[in-house]
C-alpha cells in the first residue's frame, strides 16, 4: 500500500521567506560611508544598512540591529525597508515574531507597489496568517504582483484558477499564469503546467507537452514532477516507452521520501530484468539537479521549500527528524524559543528515515524507551508543526492509541497510530504515557490510493518508525548514545507528558 510522507509537499509550496532586500554597493562605498549616511537620516542608505546587518556582509550579523535601520527607512516611507521589516516580523528576526505587525508594514510597501510585499500579502490572505482568510482579497494581491512578474504570485494565482479560489475556475487563465512562471524556471508552474497538458486542462491535452514540462521541473530535482516523469515513460506517453528511464525517475522521485515514487518504483522491478535495474540505479545515482535560469529569481537558500518537526534528545542540542523531512537540503534551520539557529546535519539512517542533526546551545530532550514494550492499545501522544502555512507555527498536540504494532504491509519497522497527524508532523517524537519516545511520527496513508485499492477513504490512519530503530542506530554514535536520557519509569500526569513534549519539539525549516 502506497504511503503519502507527511512533510510539506511540493504542491502547496508557499515562498513567505525572502531574504530583505539591500541595494548594491560598489566598491567604494563601504559599509562605514553607507553608516555615515544613514545616520544623516538617508533612508536608502538605512535600508541598505539594515540588510547589511541582517546578512552579516562586512559586519557581524544583528538582526535587533538590523530591524532598527529597517524600522528607520520605513518610517520615511521606503518600500523595501517596509517589506523587510515585514520579513523581520514574521520571521521573529530581531523582534518578537508578530504576524500583525508582518502585515501593516508589507501592506505599506505593497500599497506602493513593491511585488514581492504584494505576493506576501496573497499568501496571507490565502493561509488566514494575521488576517482573515480572504481568497477573493489573496487572489487581488497576486494578480497585483503577479502583473509585475513576480512568478511566485504566478504560479499561486494559476492555482487559485486552478481550484476556483477566490475567482471563477478558469483553466485556461490557470494555464497563462502557470505559463508566464514556467517560462521563468519556476518549477512549481513546470509541474502544474504539465499536469494541465496531461489532463488537457484549460489546453488541449499534448503529452509531449507534459513531458516537456514534466522534465523542466523534475531535473531541478523535485520528486513530484520525477515521479510523473516516470509515469510518462512506463505508459509511453509523449516519449518511447523505456522502463528503465521510469525506474530511474521513480527511484530519484522514492529517493526523497515521495510515497507514489516508492510504490511505482516497488511495482515497476517486476517488469525489469536484475540488469536493467542496475542500469536504471547507475542513471539515478549519476543524476545531478540543475537550476533554471530566470529573470526573476524563484528561490534562494533564505526561503524554505519544506518543514517538519523534530525533537532533543540531548541537552547539548542534539536532535532527531525524519531523513525525508531534510532530504536535500542546503541548510536547515530551527525555530526554537531563542529563535532561528542553524542546524548541521550529523547521521541519517536511509533505510529507516531518519536523521540526526546538531544545533548549539542547551536544551530540553526526551527520553527513549525500547518500542518493545509499547502494547496494542497503547496511548500515545505526538507534538509537532502541523500545516503551518494553514495552522500557525505554534505547537499542535495529537494524541491516540498504538492501532497495530506493525505499519502497513505489516511492516515491523513502524507502528500504526489512531493520532491525528498532518503534514508537517513528519518527525516529531511520538512518546508514551510517562513521555518516552517510542516512535517517530512518519508517514499516512495515501487516500488516494487506498480508495482505489478499497473503495474506501481511510480514517486516521498514520505510522511511526519504532523506536527500537532509533536506539540502534544511535548506537553508531558513541558521542550521542552515551548522553542520552534514561527512560522515564514512574507514572506521570498526562499534562506533564504533554509539556515535556513541547519542550523538546522544534519546528524544522528546509532550504
Amino acid at each position: 500500500m502506497k504511503m503519502k510522507w507527511c512533510a510539506l509537499g511540493f504542491l502547496v509550496l508557499v515562498i513567505l521567506y525572502k531574504c530583505p532586500v539591500a541595494a548594491q554597493q560598489s566598491d567604494t562605498n563601504s559599509v562605514e560611508i553607507t553608516k555615515a549616511k544613514a545616520e544623516r537620516g538617508d533612508a536608502e542608505a538605512q535600508c541598505n544598512l539594515g540588510a547589511i546587518y541582517y546578512q552579516g556582509q562586512g559586519v557581524s550579523q544583528n538582526y535587533a540591529e538590523a530591524v532598527n535601520w529597517f524600522h528607520k527607512a520605513a518610517d520615511q516611507g521606503n518600500a523595501i525597508a517596509q517589506y523587510s521589516l515585514g520579513q523581520c516580523y514574521s520571521e521573529g528576526s530581531g523582534v518578537a515574531k508578530d504576524m500583525g505587525e508582518a502585515i501593516k508594514w508589507w501592506r505599506r510597501a505593497a500599497e506602493q507597489g513593491y511585488a514581492e510585499a504584494q505576493c506576501n500579502l496573497g499568501v496571507a490572505y490565502e493561509r488566514g496568517w494575521g488576517v482573515t482568510n480572504d481568497a477573493t482579497e489573496a487572489a487581488m494581491w497576486y494578480r497585483k504582483a503577479a502583473n509585475q512578474g513576480d512568478i511566485v504570485a504566478q504560479s499561486n494565482l494559476g492555482a487559485m484558477y486552478t481550484d476556483g479560489d477566490g475567482v471563477p475556475q478558469d483553466y485556461v487563465e490557470a494555464v497563462k499564469w502557470f505559463r508566464k512562471a514556467a517560462e521563468q524556471g519556476f518549477a512549481a508552474a513546470q509541474y502544474n503546467l504539465g499536469r494541465c497538458y496531461d489532463l488537457g486542462l484549460g489546453v488541449a491535452k499534448d503529452y509531449v507537452e507534459a513531458v516537456k514540462w514534466f522534465r523542466k521541473a523534475a531535473e531541478q530535482g523535485y520528486a513530484d514532477p520525477q515521479n510523473s516523469l516516470g509515469v510518462m515513460y512506463e505508459e509511453g506517453d509523449g516519449v518511447p516507452q523505456d522502463y528503465v528511464e521510469a525506474y530511474k525517475w521513480y527511484d530519484l522521485a522514492a529517493a526523497q521520501g515521495d510515497s507514489n515514487g516508492i510504490g511505482n518504483r516497488d511495482r515497476i522491478v517486476r517488469r525489469l530484468t536484475p540488469e536493467q535495474i542496475a542500469e536504471g540505479q547507475q542513471s539515478a545515482r549519476e543524476f545531478t539537479p540543475r537550476t533554471e535560469s530566470s529573470s526573476k529569481k524563484s528561490t534562494s537558500s533564505e526561503n524554505p521549500f519544506a518543514s517538519g518537526s523534530g525533537f532533543f534528545i540531548t541537552d547539548d542540542g542534539y536532535l532527531i527528524s525524519n531523513l525525508h523531512v531534510v532530504k536535500g537540503a542546503t541548510r536547515v534551520r530551527l525555530v526554537t524559543g531563542a529563535g532561528l539557529i542553524d542546524a548541521k546535519v550529523v547521521q541519517v539512517d536511509a533505510a529507516n528515515d531518519l536523521a540526526l542533526l546538531k544545533v548549539d546551545g542547551k536544551f530540553s530532550p526526551l527520553a527513549i524507551s525500547s518500542s518493545r514494550s509499547a502494547q496494542l492499545g497503547g496511548t500515545v501522544a505526538t507534538v509537532g508543526f502541523p500545516d503551518i502555512g494553514l495552522q500557525g507555527f505554534a505547537p499542535k498536540l495529537a494524541k491516540g492509541e498504538i492501532a497495530s504494532l506493525s505499519g502497513a504491509g505489516d511492516d515491523p519497522r513502524y507502528f500504526q497510530i489512531s493520532a491525528p497527524v498532518q503534514p508537517g508532523n513528519s518527525g516529531g517524537a511520538l512518546v508514551d504515557e510517562r513521555g518516552n519516545v517510542i516512535g517517530i511520527v512518519s508517514a499516512k496513508l495515501d487516500a488516494g490510493a487506498a480508495l482505489a485499492a478499497s473503495g474506501a477513504l481511510p480514517e486516521n490512519v498514520n505510522y511511526a518508525v519504532k523506536s527500537s530503530l532509533l536506539l540502534s542506530f544511535l548506537e553508531s554514535v558513541p558521542a550521542v548514545s552515551a548522553k542520552l536520557k534514561a527512560p522515564v519509569t514512574a507514572d506521570r500526569k498526562f499534562e506533564e507528558v504533554v509539556k515535556s513534549a513541547q519542550d523538546a519539539a522544534v519546528l524544522v525549516l528546509v532550504y
